[in-house]
C-alpha cells in the first residue's frame, strides 16, 4: 500500500515535465510577448536622429562661402587640392595664390582656373567638384527680434529679412544698412524701412547675397 502511495506521489511531481518533452503546447501569450518588445522599438530615445538635410549641387550651382571644393588638374597633382572657401570668398592655390570662387559655378571656376594655369602647365584640364556645400545665410544684428544666421532663401531682399527676423520697439528704421564684402572691399548699402513699407524708394530693397550683415541700429 505505502509503494503504491510513493508510487503515485512520483508520477504527480514528473508529469508536467513528460507533457513538455512530448509535445504538449503551454498556454502561450503572444499578445503578451509583442506587447513588452513593441516600446523598444518605437523609442524615440533609443532611435538614431534623423541626418541634417544637405545640398546636392548642380551644373548651376552657385559657389558660396565655407564651402569644400575638390580642384584636381589632370596629370598635375601638385596642383591638385581640397580646401574651402574663405570668408572674403577666395580660394588658394600654389602659384595662383588668391581665386576668386564665391559666386561662379563649379565649371566657370574651372573655366577660370584653366586659364590661369597655361602660363605654368600646357593644356591644363582642371575639374571642380563641391564636395560639401554650405546652406547660404546672412547675419541680422540690432535692435531685431531674431539675432545672428538667418537661412537666405532664393531671391530674398532686405524687406523681407527685416520682416522675417522682427524688430523691437528702439529700431532705428531710417538707418537700417547692409554690409556688404566685395572683392575684399566692405561696402555700407542704407535702407530706409519707413519708406520701404510705404512702397517708396523701392531701390533700396537690395536682394540680399550669402554673408550679407543687415544692421538694425
Amino acid at each position: 500500500m505505502k509503494a503504491a502511495i510513493a508510487l503515485a506521489m512520483t508520477l504527480t511531481v514528473v508529469s508536467p515535465a513528460i507533457a513538455e518533452w512530448s509535445g504538449v503546447p503551454r498556454k502561450a501569450k503572444p499578445a503578451q510577448a509583442a506587447t513588452s518588445v513593441a516600446p523598444v522599438l518605437s523609442s524615440d530615445s533609443d532611435a538614431p536622429p534623423d541626418p541634417a538635410p544637405s545640398i546636392v549641387p548642380g551644373p548651376a550651382y552657385t559657389i558660396g562661402l565655407g564651402d569644400v571644393l575638390r580642384i584636381s588638374v589632370w596629370k598635375e597633382p601638385e596642383f591638385s587640392s581640397t580646401l574651402q572657401v574663405r570668408s572674403d570668398g577666395m580660394i588658394s592655390l600654389p602659384l595662383l595664390n588668391d581665386v576668386k570662387a564665391v559666386g561662379s559655378t563649379p565649371m566657370e571656376l574651372a573655366s577660370s582656373l584653366s586659364e590661369k594655369l597655361k602660363k605654368y602647365v600646357d593644356d591644363p584640364r582642371v575639374t571642380v567638384i563641391v564636395t560639401q556645400a554650405k546652406p547660404p545665410i546672412i547675419y541680422m544684428v540690432g535692435e531685431v527680434g531674431h539675432h545672428g544666421p538667418m537661412s537666405l532663401t532664393p531671391n530674398m531682399t532686405v524687406l523681407q529679412a527685416l520682416v522675417t527676423a522682427g524688430m523691437t520697439t528702439f529700431a532705428n528704421t531710417k538707418k537700417v544698412y547692409v554690409l556688404r564684402m566685395e572683392n575684399g572691399v566692405e561696402k555700407k548699402l542704407h535702407v530706409n524701412y519707413k519708406s520701404l513699407v510705404k512702397g517708396k524708394a523701392m531701390n533700396q530693397n537690395i536682394l540680399l547675397r550669402p554673408g550679407d550683415m543687415v544692421i538694425v541700429p
